[in-house]
């Protein structure tokens, strides 16, 4: 089995920020439940913060609250009922039961359900009722809930700079599948062509986590006040964030027709790789200009500049694979155009006319 060592450590260097935050939160929220409230095992508190800060972002705020009220639901089912009828395996099978199919008609979250259900296991089993115990590890959880919100919004790791770290993945994965591409189609080599289809279709998860970090970096600027300065830069990542998944998804196309025009002998025109190159460069400028919190109007120039060189990449006299490449290109301009604020109909509008073969039809 092949592992992609390069992947997952650039993957651990992107969460390590939310990792670090998850330990120092966890650590602080187990000494505040012992030490300040004196509760013997407070082990909810750095499970709380777990699960509301993990690795995976967004909704952090949701998942506080399903957390909490799972936690009771489980703990108060458990710790009232198991006090009765004790503990065994029909009795953890009622109280699983019962705390789940109320944390179902409570809310439709799926973390609700597991902590309540978990949390009435762990009650009827390693943790029996003891008195208050019930009331102290809602508490413990609540604590470890809040020391979670607190640290993502106070310590250093912002929400501009998560965004950026993942749209910085997504743009430059995007950038170095059409330099790819390019470099295949100008060397007419399919292989290289290949590869870069490989490459390319891994870059989904890279979106998936961008759209996460953007809802986090939303939430963040509404739970730190003083980051709400920032919105303006998030806005632009949100506005960039669709069309450069549309164009990622156009450049997969691009870069599978042109392994088919390749091992079919067809020859592309001789701007088209150049044209690709322009868009990569623009792709990066695109990053810099985002990450900088600058409008992307450098970005724009650029492949405003590219678009005008399709006038030169004509469908007259190309094979089937090459003539759905120039297709996907054109449709790849107006998405990266879109990706700079231009509205859809001004990003049509830059593409110059298509030249279609003179066959009398």
């Amino acid at each position: 089995m092949n592992v992609d060592v390069r992947g997952r450590l650039e993957r651990l260097a992107l969460m390590g920020p939310s990792i670090a935050q998850c330990a120092v939160a966890a650590a602080l929220a187990w000494v505040v439940a012992k030490d300040v409230l004196g509760h013997g095992r407070p082990f909810f508190a750095p499970i709380a913060v777990v699960i509301c800060i993990g690795v995976a972002v967004g909704q952090r705020l949701r998942r506080l609250a399903e957390l909490v009220a799972g936690v009771s639901l489980g703990v108060g089912i458990g710790d009232l009922l198991i006090l009765k009828i004790g503990s065994g395996p029909w009795q953890i099978a009622l109280v699983v039961a019962l705390a789940m199919g109320a944390a179902v008609l409570l809310d439709s979250g799926t973390l609700i359900v597991l902590q309540a259900g978990s949390s009435a296991v762990l009650v009827a089993t390693l943790l029996p009722p003891t008195g208050v115990g019930g009331l102290d590890r809602m508490v413990d959880a609540m604590v470890g809930g809040a020391l979670g919100i607190a640290a993502v919004a106070l310590l250093p790791t912002g929400p501009a700079a998560i965004v950026h770290r993942h749209a910085a993945a997504v743009l430059e994965a995007l950038a170095a599948a059409l330099r790819g591409t390019a470099d295949a189609v100008a060397k007419r080599d399919p292989e290289r062509a290949s590869d870069t289809l490989e490459e390319v279709r891994g870059t989904q998860q890279a979106v998936e986590d961008l759209d996460d970090a953007l809802k986090t970096g939303k939430e963040m600027t509404t739970i730190a006040p003083l980051r709400r300065r920032l919105r303006t830069r998030l806005r632009r990542y949100e506005t960039a964030a669709p069309p450069v998944d549309r164009a990622l998804r156009n450049t997969r196309v691009l870069a599978r027709r042109a392994v088919a025009a390749l091992h079919a002998g067809e020859s592309p025109p001789a701007g088209f790789s150049p044209v690709l190159r322009e868009l990569a460069d623009a792709v990066l400028i695109l990053r810099d200009e985002l990450a900088a919190g600058h409008p992307p109007d450098g970005a724009r120039t650029a492949i405003l500049d590219a678009a005008a060189r399709l006038d030169g990449v004509s469908t007259s006299r190309a094979g089937l694979s090459t003539a759905a490449m120039i297709a996907q290109l054109r449709s790849i301009v107006v998405d990266l155009l879109e990706a700079t604020g231009t509205d859809r109909e001004t990003a049509l509008a830059a593409l110059p006319p298509l030249t279609r073969p003179a066959d009398g039809h």
